[in-house]
């Protein structure tokens, strides 16, 4: 017998997680809760109700997370321009610890003895969602079917559908892509397929989100992002909520053809993968947000943030939102962002989004010094002598005991 009584399931509707509800029920004989998250993926979620119901789910939470995912999870890592191995920008990494704090609060809600997902005992979403879990309940029980059942293939699965009466929308099925995706507000991710040899290129109609380059618009597009603070607040004069923000920069981008990446990763299991995602919004963000940092950052500020990013973006990639590193840096980078504030034009154009302008009351740019034309005595080149002169003299030392460079 079984010591679980009731588990919380990370419940998409579909077909692996549909079997794990009936795979719960049978194996730990204990009564299951499903828990599916609105995160701006851009399918509707509310048929996982009848879904459940008709696998005999009692309690069912469907909720619409996009504001809290936005506000609190990736506007605070946008400040800290994130990205993983100088291309990737966590789309699914960022997604992880809101869907694993939500588990954990509807399990204490509940009085659930465990939490199960449908992560596979390969990828890094098992990690995400189990770090984040032991972080807000130490002693809370994990169940990871793909680590414990013989359910490997697709075959399988629709067998076990068979045996079970699980229904299973064969149309579907037959128009199944083939590629594992995930989605949500900031972004898609394709995996598998023909992908998985890095010299095949990704077939055109993979993508969902965005247009290809050569078929975007010959005009290009022009928007306004007001800053406050480090966070978009407003698009072309527009007040915006944060999920608002990023649905329409995902629109912009989507349009203009811009956010495709192809690469391949290095997981925290271990191995290597190829992958290809799509985040316009984000992308237009990345750089719109270095644009108006450019202005209002202190040197020396900006570039220990940039030294920081790296190792924030591992964080959050490995799995370790919860951890007191990543409160650490969070606090740091935050503290950057007090007068990170002003308005930033991009162009968008076929696949590339460029500053066009930037302007700030903030700003530390201070054109009577900059100027190539008379500065009136503003800034005295003289003092550059002197200046070089100092910074020079470890190196005159050094060549003068004879220690040349090759």
């Amino acid at each position: 017998m079984s010591d679980v009584k009731k588990v919380v399931l990370a419940y998409s509707g579909g077909l692996d997680t549909s079997v794990i509800v009936k795979w719960l029920q049978e194996t730990y004989d204990c009564e299951v809760v499903t828990f599916t998250a609105d995160i701006g993926q851009g399918e509707e979620v509310e048929p996982a109700r009848a879904k459940a119901e008709a696998l005999g789910v009692k309690e069912i939470y469907i909720e619409d997370l996009r504001e809290e995912f936005a506000r609190d999870y990736v506007y605070p890592m946008f400040r800290a321009n994130t990205i993983y191995e100088g291309e990737y920008l966590l789309g699914t990494s960022i997604a992880r610890p809101l869907i694993a704090k939500r588990l954990i609060e509807i399990a204490n809600q509940t009085g659930a003895d465990a939490i199960s997902h449908g992560a596979t005992g390969k990828g890094n979403d098992q990690v995400r969602f189990e770090l984040g879990a032991y972080a807000l309940k130490p002693g809370v029980k994990v169940i990871a079917p793909w680590r414990e059942w013989d359910l490997n293939s697709r075959e399988k699965l629709m067998a076990y559908c068979q045996q079970h009466d699980i229904p299973v929308d064969f149309t579907s099925q037959k128009k199944k892509s083939p590629y594992s995706m995930d989605a949500n507000l900031l972004h898609i991710s394709y995996e598998g397929g023909n992908l998985e040899d890095p010299w095949t290129e990704a077939e055109e109609d993979m993508w969902r989100w965005s247009v290809s380059p050569e078929a975007a618009p010959d005009t290009p597009t022009y928007v306004e992002l007001t800053y406050d603070q480090g966070d978009i607040v407003a698009i072309d004069g527009v007040p915006m909520r944060p999920h608002e923000v990023i649905s329409k920069l995902n629109q912009l981008g989507g349009d203009n053809g811009i956010g495709r990446l192809d690469i391949v990763e290095n997981r925290y299991v271990g191995m290597k993968s190829r992958g290809c995602y799509e985040t316009p919004g984000g992308t237009i963000m990345l750089r719109a947000h270095r644009a108006i940092e450019s202005l209002t950052l202190d040197r020396e500020e900006a570039h220990l943030k940039d030294q920081l990013m790296p190792k924030y973006a591992e964080v959050i990639y490995n799995g370790y939102w919860w951890s007191p590193e990543r409160r650490a840096l969070q606090a740091a980078i935050d503290e950057t962002q007090k007068n990170v504030s002003g308005v930033v034009r991009m162009k968008l154009y076929k696949g590339n989004a460029s500053v066009a302008g930037r302007k700030s009351d903030a700003s530390l740019f201070d054109e009577s010094i900059a100027t190539f034309e008379d500065d009136a005595g503003a800034y005295d080149q003289k003092d550059a002598e002197g200046f070089i002169k100092l910074n020079a003299l470890r190196l005159r030392i050094a060549a003068g005991k004879g220690r040349q460079q090759d």
